[in-house]
């Protein structure tokens, strides 16, 4: 039965990943039952679904559940016996997208210190979003243990480095550097951990690097010019919706295929049965 495939402690564990810490109850079961039953049941069950389920589940809730999906801890508040956990505070992509128009309030958005914490995992954000050297170390397993493909979040994280540095040297106070782009946010996660699933990736190389490079390009386009100030999740949905094309686009047919010997083995087939 699929109950027991671990398929769906998978999909829980990454929807977690995609909330706030302190998001409430009634959330997580909600979230579950668009990631599980709409997302991936509804299309017949694993491997079946063609938009990852962590994603879709995150994107609905964002969409319905703005307050508490956008309700951060200050991590500065967590340590000391007297420390309230009512306090929130922004991400650090929220104060660079209200530093918008400025290089001197970008730069102290994206200062060092800032890059820091989020690589070390002292800043606001989802449970995965805050700490960029954990997702590495996991995602780092993943490709060792041949879990994934290495070249989705390869390409993905090249390409979002590329094109954020290109704007940002352009325009300093359109937006941060490409270090800030890559640590921050759910571009280490998207890219190790949900852009990955197999079932909603391409299946060849040629198509995993366009599938990871066009998630980069959307989610840091959405980053940069749109009114969300994260965008992977909606890059990651986009993209899934667009893998049956890039799988047709980049597969490669066997050497001496003709369209005749296709045919010939189409008739073959029709004659066993």
């Amino acid at each position: 039965m699929t109950i027991f495939d671990g398929s769906a402690l998978v999909t829980g564990v990454i929807l977690a990943m995609n909330l706030p810490p302190g998001a409430p109850w009634w959330l997580c079961i909600t979230g579950s039952f668009i990631a599980i039953i709409i997302a991936k049941q509804i299309f017949g069950g694993l491997g079946q679904n063609p938009f990852n389920p962590a994603a879709v589940a995150r994107v609905a809730l964002l969409i319905g559940f703005a307050g508490p999906m956008t309700t951060w801890r200050n991590p500065g508040l967590w340590f000391g016996a007297k420390a309230p956990d009512i306090i929130t505070g922004a991400t650090p992509l929220g104060i660079a997208a209200a530093a918008k128009g400025s290089a001197e309030k970008m730069a102290e958005a994206a200062s060092d210190t800032t890059i820091w914490h989020a690589f070390i995992g002292y800043t606001g954000g989802s449970l995965g979003e805050t700490c960029a050297l954990a997702i590495l170390i996991g995602g780092i397993g993943l490709i060792c243990f041949r879990l994934i493909k290495w070249q989705v979040p390869a390409a993905m994280l090249l390409t979002a480095w590329l094109f954020t540095g290109i704007i940002h040297l352009a325009y300093p106070e359109l937006t941060p550097g490409p270090t800030f782009h890559i640590l921050s946010g759910g571009m280490m996660i998207g890219a190790f951990f949900m852009a990955t699933d197999m079932v909603t990736s391409p299946m060849t190389t040629l198509g995993s690097l366009l599938f990871g490079a066009a998630i980069a390009l959307i989610a840091c386009i959405i980053r940069i010019w749109g009114s969300y100030p994260e965008g992977v999740s909606f890059a990651i949905l986009i993209m899934n919706a667009l893998v049956p094309f890039i799988d047709k686009l980049c597969y490669k047919h066997p050497f001496g295929w003709t369209s005749t010997s296709a045919s010939a083995l189409n008739m073959r087939r029709g004659e066993i049965k």
